[in-house]
């Protein structure tokens, strides 16, 4: 008969084998692992939005489905279909510019388990942390991987369509009932500009989720209207320090991309701003 202490060993190596490791501190500015998400340069290819992140100073990044390999593999697109040179390929470029894939998304998780494992399996290969989607349908297949991989799943919020009534996930009320009682590896992608398109005061809502909040694609907008653009952090509407302060007083500690959308050829500088600004955030406290 095997020892207590054998078989503590044993089940702490099987949980290890599925377990998402913190995101150390040295990827990290300000406190925060931030960095940009790829779909602020989907004008260029993933191979180019790497290496822009990190002429911003993004140790992280957010990598999202669909974009081109490289520019001279553009007709290579990446994401949980990869196969494993493609992959290879993509942690090497990581690697090169010392940068961690931490999340994917806005990616669309289907309610078959096999069609969504398939997407977990990709994302325990790529070492990434937090899976961003919207599909709330699949929210009981999502529960069972979440558990399996100890991978957190964020649901994002787009602006409120006032066309379509099905559209809820605008809607930080909703989102704080649907992951309700479920695995709190579950809970919201905080899409800050998109609530202020929403009408939505950033703050006030990250109050409704009350901490289910595992990552965050973070917007300063400069108006509050569905009409308003990204801005460097400090410089618009979103209350960018209210939001940060609210994050740090729930121990959040998941990934914030800078999902930069506008002045699409030339963000990096903009994007730099927004990286500096968490800096220095961190720095005053």
């Amino acid at each position: 008969m095997k020892s207590l202490a054998t078989f503590l060993s044993l089940a702490v190596l099987g949980a290890s084998l599925h377990a998402a490791e913190p995101i150390p501190d040295s990827y990290k500015s300000g406190g925060f692992a931030i960095g940009a998400q790829a779909y602020s340069f989907n004008r260029f290819s993933l191979f180019e939005a790497i290496e822009k992140n990190a002429e911003a100073g993004g140790k992280t990044i957010e990598l999202y489905p669909g974009q081109k390999l490289s520019k001279e593999q553009g007709d290579v697109k990446f994401d949980h279909n990869s196969p494993a040179d493609v992959r290879d390929k993509v942690k090497a470029k990581l690697k090169e510019h010392n940068t961690l894939a931490v999340a994917f998304g806005v990616v669309g998780i289907p309610k078959e388990e096999d069609r969504a494992r398939k997407i977990f399996e990709f994302a325990k290969d790529m070492g990434i942390r937090v899976l961003n989607t919207e599909s709330t349908d699949a929210i009981d297949t999502i529960e069972k991987l979440v558990k399996e991989f100890d991978i957190e799943v964020g649901y994002h919020n787009h602006p409120v369509r006032k066309n379509d009534p099905n559209y809820k996930v605008w809607d930080p009320n909703y989102i704080a009932e649907l992951v309700k009682g479920r695995d709190e590896r579950i809970g919201a992608c905080a899409d800050t500009g998109h609530w202020v398109r929403s009408g939505l005061k950033p703050v006030e809502c990250l109050a409704i989720l009350k901490g289910r909040v595992v990552s965050s694609h973070l917007k300063d907008l400069h108006e509050f209207s569905a009409n308003g653009h990204d801005v460097p952090y400090g410089k618009g509407v979103s209350d960018i320090k209210g939001v940060l302060d609210a994050l740090k007083a729930m121990n959040f500690d998941g990934p914030i991309s800078v999902e930069y959308e506008y002045n699409w050829d030339n963000s990096v500088p903009e994007i730099k701003e927004c990286i500096s600004f968490v800096r220095a955030y961190g720095e005053k406290k």
